[in-house]
């Protein structure tokens, strides 16, 4: 008996990103609709009202230069919009102005990590458009709404490199922070701003021909793009298990049933009769511009990763940690800076996640919006690293610079937090605590030497946190040594 056939799964996604402008992608209408009442940012142009002109908007522009460029794409220095016409109640125009034979960038590829280490996802193209508005359907009829209608889209189309899941979503989480970092997009899933087509089909394992593929449609989060591969990768293996044959068709995800269902049969780029957009110039992309965008571009998150691991000595986790968003690998920059050899950038690392999110996460506060400037992080763990005070003060004296602001020093100072290391004094108040807990020593003596962190425990109750553990610590093993 044979053995079943390996399939192999093949992936690519096309991702739409809403990009940060003004206003809209041919239009004067702001851009940043979400909350607003329904059709209240919209204007002739947009709701496609009759002898309405679009205008090209010159920052939207800018923004696909730069995402292009952070996904090692070439830039095209001629690009032209054309239209794409499908009737759908949320095109008001009845077309979509889009970039189709001449797209902004092309020819990319995005790292991720795998396994097997790094692999390199191909990007096909990147290219502008203008979204859609959004249909509601509510009580049996559907409403539509035209404030996100022609707001600037991004859509980034990948190679079909993918083979898991877990590739796909480490795909999606590279490509969001990338998006995040050099500020085209918010990358916000809840508002929208990124939304994912994926298109999956089977082949043989050992087959280098690809199967026949499907696409599903609009999905609007991490886990929709999960469940949705995970069913459709189940159901044409099941088909092509019973000998059957995978049809090409456009499939839309039903979240609350957790599967598939065909929206259209097989189409092709004819079927949307594309044409060059008669009312919008070819584009020449002038060199130097491209350059002086390039040059403008934030370091991107895979070489910070690399260089906090090198430069800083972190693990691969913690510089993961410590890049993930722009503005903490901002902060932990600073304040490494601020630091300097007081303290191994390490132990740095461990307040930031430690104490420091922590506070965060209580107060619901980004990095950029604590009192608590890297600056002032500083001034604290050089006290800490002088042994002014102990780790349990400092963590106190954060939580108080968390509250109010103020310099460390001047907590310190005003609330008497300073350690005690003074080793005649607190020989002596070790000297009595031993005295006042003789059963304890005895069994100490005995061979339950865990009582030792109860023995350190009561010096530091008495000092209040104040005393200097190592030298608690030495004075503790030198006595109950009998020394």
């Amino acid at each position: 008996m044979s053995e079943p056939i390996a399939y192999e799964v093949v992936i690519g996604l096309e991702v739409h990103a809403e990009l940060i402008t003004e206003s809209k992608m041919f239009c004067s209408c702001r851009a940043d609709f979400f909350g607003a009442a329904p059709n209240t940012h919209v204007c002739p142009v947009c709701i496609a009202m009759p002898g309405a002109l679009p205008v090209i908007n010159r920052e939207a522009v800018a923004q696909a230069i730069r995402a292009g460029l952070a996904l090692n794409c070439d830039i095209a220095e001629n690009v032209r919009f054309e239209r794409k016409n499908y009737t759908y109640p949320d095109l008001p125009k009845g077309y979509q102005i889009t970039q189709y034979e001449l797209p902004q960038a092309v020819n990319g590829w995005l790292e991720i990590d795998t396994p097997n280490g790094p692999k390199r996802i191909g990007i096909t193209r990147a290219h502008l458009e203008e979204d859609t508005g959004k249909l509601v359907h509510e009580n049996g009829v559907s409403l539509v709404d035209y404030n996100r209608a022609g707001v600037p889209l991004l859509e980034i189309v990948s190679e079909p490199d993918m083979r898991s899941i877990d590739e796909v979503n480490e795909y999606l989480i590279r490509l969001r922070q990338l998006l995040i970092y050099i500020g085209a997009s918010t990358g916000d899933l809840e508002k929208g701003a990124m939304r994912m087509e994926a298109n999956v089909s089977l082949r043989p394992a050992d087959s280098q021909e690809l199967g026949t593929k499907v696409e599903i449609k609009n999905l609007n989060s991490f886990r929709a793009v999960r469940n949705a591969l995970a069913y459709e990768i189940a159901r044409q293996e099941k088909i092509l298990r019973a000998g059957g044959q995978v049809e090409q068709v456009t499939l839309g995800w039903l979240e609350h049933e957790g599967r598939t269902y065909v929206q259209r049969t097989k189409e092709d780029a004819h079927d949307y009769r594309y044409f060059p957009e008669p009312d919008l110039p070819p584009l020449h992309i002038n060199r130097a511009w491209v350059e002086e965008l390039a040059a403008a571009l934030p370091e991107l998150p895979r070489a910070r990763w690399q260089r906090f691991v090198a430069q800083y000595g972190l693990s691969p986790k913690d510089a993961d940690i410590l890049t993930a968003e722009r503005s903490v690998a901002d902060y932990f920059d600073a304040l490494a800076a601020e630091v300097g050899d007081a303290l191994p950038p390490k132990k740095v690392a461990n307040w930031v996640m430690g104490d420091l999110f922590r506070l965060m996460n209580e107060s619901g506060l980004p990095i950029d919006a604590i009192p608590v400037t890297p600056a002032k992080f500083a001034g604290l763990l050089k006290l800490l690293a002088a042994k002014t005070i102990n780790a349990n003060t400092a963590s106190q004296v954060l939580k108080t610079m968390f509250r109010t602001g103020e310099d460390a020093r001047a907590i310190v100072e005003r609330e008497g937090l300073a350690q005690v290391s003074d080793a005649a004094a607190l020989e002596s108040l070790v000297g009595r605590i031993l005295a006042e807990h003789p059963d304890e020593v005895a069994r100490y003596r005995e061979g339950k030497t865990q009582l030792f962190g109860w023995f350190v425990g009561q010096v530091m109750r008495e000092t209040r946190g104040k005393a200097n553990p190592g030298v608690v610590k030495k004075l503790l093993e030198a006595k109950l040594a009998g020394k």
